[in-house]
């Protein structure tokens, strides 16, 4: 399941140096605008405690994570609707991705230029949240030209249908606000309002990228960007970008643990990254246990047992019987499937059984 979160953000906000160490790819970090020309793709390994602890019963032969792709792209600027800065290319890039990471600089320091003149952070995610509605507005108001007249006198149900709902997305453009902003009762207006695939209707993630003083609290810019979104169905994580790099640069897991811990933080702003752009894309991950392989696998919060066996195999899913669900706490409880079994804690679910994140699976099927 290769999704992808874009990072964006104003030039010189910390974006590249955040790449790097989500990634094991090396974007250019440097101090000017658009070093980062082509987007880097990374894919990261979505960090989860519960394998860890699970290997440790079972003693498997590997363990398999899943993991998320992280999409480095170029700093975009005023006027990107229009093309400035190479605008095109970089909104092209963000259309392309499921979830928007968008980085603000959150720190004062003299030696790394803004390309406005001054640290707002509020003011940089308004430059870029115009630019991505102007886009959205060219593209909606395109689409209505096209589905007017069926909508309002050919009588055609699925143009009326969509001219409706492109005209509530029109209206929200026009004052300024994300299409995410929107919401819409029905089943066919959800379904038609995401194959618009509008860039501002992404679930985004706003990351303030801060001085190792603020890493834990916070300051006034985070503050203030907390105000200005509190109206947006959006998360906030605040990170030390430079602190990142330096924890990344340690080679042992019990050094990085011991800078953390000098630093005053529990885990690592990449680690909390990671598991915010996962849960941004509605993702949840059910495991797979046994000697050969302790494995997670991916799947959408609220699929039910056969679509989550089709991760695995299409053929699991077409020929699906039944799924055997341990929970992850009973596993750990027990200390073995054996025991769990005895203890009477092994569920047998059929097709319309919801997974539930962390549950342990077994897929029985029949082609």
């Amino acid at each position: 399941m290769a999704l992808q979160c874009g990072i964006v953000g104003l030039p010189n906000v910390g974006k590249s140096t955040l790449f790097n160490c989500l990634s094991n790819a090396k974007a250019q970090a440097a101090n000017f605008p658009f070093c980062t020309i082509e987007p880097n793709v990374g894919v990261i390994t979505v960090p989860d405690e519960r394998l860890t602890k699970l290997a440790e019963l079972i003693n498997p032969n590997r363990i398999v994570p899943t993991t998320v792709e992280i999409v480095d792209i170029a700093g975009l600027v005023k006027g990107a609707s229009k093309g400035e800065g190479l605008g095109n290319k970089f909104l092209a890039n963000i259309r392309e991705t499921d979830a928007i990471i968008h980085v603000l600089r959150c720190f004062d320091d003299d030696n790394v230029t803004h390309v406005d003149g001054s640290v707002d952070p509020v003011r940089d995610k308004e430059i870029i949240d115009a630019e991505l509605q102007i886009k959205d507005l060219e593209t909606v108001e395109l689409r209505i030209q096209k589905v007017q007249k069926q909508a309002t006198t050919g009588g055609d149900k699925a143009a009326k249908l969509q001219y409706e709902v492109l005209c509530k997305y029109r209206d929200a453009l026009q004052e300024g606000k994300s299409a995410r902003s929107v919401t819409f009762d029905t089943k066919d207006e959800q379904k038609a309002a995401k194959e618009l695939f509008l860039l501002t209707s992404k679930p985004v993630l706003y990351v303030c990228n801060v001085d190792e003083k603020s890493a834990i609290n916070g300051n006034k810019y985070v503050d203030q960007v907390r105000e200005a979104i509190k109206e947006e169905n959006a998360e906030l994580l605040i990170v030390a970008a430079r602190t990142e790099a330096d924890i990344a640069e340690l080679e042992t897991y019990e050094d990085r643990q011991m800078f953390l811990a000098e630093v005053g933080l529990e885990e690592s702003g990449v680690a909390r990254l990671i598991k915010s752009a996962y849960a941004l894309l509605d993702l949840e991950t059910y495991i797979t246990a046994g000697v050969q392989e302790v494995r997670a696998w991916t799947y959408h919060k609220g699929w039910k047992a056969p679509q989550c066996a089709g991760v695995i195999h299409t053929d699991f899913e077409k020929g699906f019987i039944r799924a055997e669900v341990i929970k992850y706490e009973d596993y750990i409880k027990y200390g073995s499937e054996a025991a769990v079994r005895e203890a009477g804690k092994l569920a047998v679910e059929g097709k319309e059984y919801i997974v539930q994140d962390g549950d342990i699976m077994h897929f029985r099927f029949n082609v």
